[in-house]
């Protein structure tokens, strides 16, 4: 069944300036700025009073509808992070060989993980800021995808190989918070 007219509303804040180039929303706030390009046919984005972003849809079907709502936690995203911004946590553990962890600009590296002698070596996304401090892995930024990703290439970097039982080797870096909720 078909809605004559769907419109969603974004309400922005007052420290937050949101801008729309085309299918491009861009959004200035208090920690800097993010961009994502939201495109799909038929789904319009519009401006309105600058204070308000309407997404609609003539004619939607239950399909516009789920494209409109995801634009609209997009959107919601960017705002947040520009205002708050995002923090994920990792804990390193360690049984049998102690590991070592440092980070750079642009990635991170895993040393001595179960005794090898090659190091671990996971990217870091641009945008992304990542603290190490004794036994915690802070990744922080403003791009909620980024810092996801950022964390699970840690976490990932560290999976254990077959031939060994994961309830005797727990090794390696795990997410235990992602932006202030405990996992």
């Amino acid at each position: 069944m078909r809605q004559e007219l769907l419109q969603e509303k974004v309400k922005v804040p007052d420290n937050v300036q949101l801008v729309l180039d085309g299918s491009t929303v861009k959004v200035v706030g208090p920690k800097g700025s993010n961009h994502r390009d939201l495109f799909y046919p038929f789904i319009s984005l519009n401006m309105e009073d600058n204070k308000t972003l309407t997404l609609s849809a003539k004619n939607a079907t239950r399909k516009h509808k789920r494209i409109i709502n995801t634009f609209r936690s997009h959107i919601n995203n960017l705002i947040t992070g520009v205002i708050e911004g995002y923090e994920h946590k990792l804990k390193v553990c360690y049984v049998h060989f102690p590991m070592t962890v440092t980070a750079s600009s642009t990635e991170v590296t895993v040393k001595n993980f179960l005794g090898a002698k090659l190091p671990l070596i996971s990217k870091i996304l641009p945008q992304v800021k990542v603290v190490v401090s004794g036994d915690v892995i802070t990744v922080t930024g403003i791009d909620k995808e980024s810092v996801g990703q950022t964390a699970a290439n840690i976490e990932k970097s560290t999976v254990l190989t077959n031939r060994r039982d994961r309830r005797k080797f727990q090794d390696g870096c795990y997410i235990t918070s992602k932006s202030g909720k405990p996992i």
